[in-house]
């Protein structure tokens, strides 16, 4: 009788868990996708469609790369749901490359 009381917060807690390991994917990969972004426009290629190689498929639905005068790369990217709303939040990341030499 317990083990039926216990099972829904059971259930919530994996789902709370399961959210946090993929908003904690989400943040690594805006890093990622902001320091390829950063590349390729210091090299003169495509800053969006860079970030856009990086992401898996969910990640990059709503993504936003912008340009900086100094040099540098802004990723913004949703952090998808797991269950319910479409996204929980927003992540942004900054990233810049200079070349050496």
């Amino acid at each position: 009788m317990e083990l039926v009381a216990v099972l829904p917060f059971v259930a919530l807690l994996a789902l709370v868990l399961w959210q946090l390991a993929v908003a904690g994917q989400a943040a690594w990969m805006s890093g990622a996708a902001a320091r390829a972004a950063a590349r390729a426009q210091a090299v003169g290629g495509d800053p969006a469609a860079a970030a856009r190689g990086v992401l898996p498929g969910r990640l990059e639905r709503d993504l936003q790369v912008s340009a900086e005068r100094d040099g540098a790369v802004r990723v913004k990217l949703d952090v998808p749901a797991v269950a319910g709303a479409r996204h929980l939040t927003t992540i942004q990341s900054h990233a810049r490359f200079q070349l050496q030499g």
